[in-house]
């Protein structure tokens, strides 16, 4: 029985390291150095994967929670770099004058943190959520596998329209760099 058991986890992670192995990695830039993501984002016109992940007040989040909606995904390393403060910043202004949206502003930052950052920098039309204890990054693919970043997110935008495609999506070249707000916003208007 036990050598059973033995062997069904072995072949349980051979089966996982080897799905894992077969993802293709993305190559992106940070600071013009190439780093690489677990694979590259969703395509435009399939469904969005659904995913959970954790509020500010430590409670779980799906992508379920907002269909009816478009959803903005603004995805990025953490809070407490410029350009990631940055690009919630800009998101929490455009956010208010886009009607049946929301733009959910997600990090590897813990909830606590995301909480302090949007109390201390007047953060309220986007909503802050944590990659902590999830899979997001790897159903994405944007989760960081090398560099002195790994496990943290990368610099990316996906636009879900309201029955749960994805209608835009941008994996920012090099992640010191700022996304294409026009066009994500763009997207939400079409």
């Amino acid at each position: 029985m036990f050598s059973k058991v033995v062997l069904s986890t072995l072949l349980f992670c051979s089966a996982l390291v080897f799905a894992q192995k077969n993802k293709t990695a993305h190559t992106v830039l940070m600071r013009g150095t190439q780093v690489h993501t677990y694979s590259a984002l969703p395509m435009v016109n399939k469904p969005a994967p659904n995913f959970t992940l954790t509020d500010v007040d430590m409670q779980d989040q799906t992508l379920d929670s907002y269909k009816g909606k478009y959803v903005i995904l603004n995805i990025f390393p953490s809070v407490d770099t410029g350009v990631c403060s940055a690009s919630v910043h800009h998101f929490n202004e455009d956010a208010g004058n886009l009607p049946n949206t929301v733009v959910l502003c997600i990090s590897k930052d813990l909830p606590f943190a995301q909480k302090r950052f949007c109390g201390a920098e007047g953060i309220k039309n986007v909503v802050m959520l944590s990659d902590f204890r999830s899979d997001f990054g790897w159903k994405y693919g944007v989760e960081l596998i090398d560099s002195p970043m790994k496990g943290l997110l990368s610099r990316a935008v996906v636009v879900i329209d309201p029955s749960g495609k994805i209608v835009y999506e941008e994996q920012v070249a090099d992640i010191s760099q700022e996304p294409n707000y026009e066009a994500a916003i763009n997207a939400v208007k079409m």
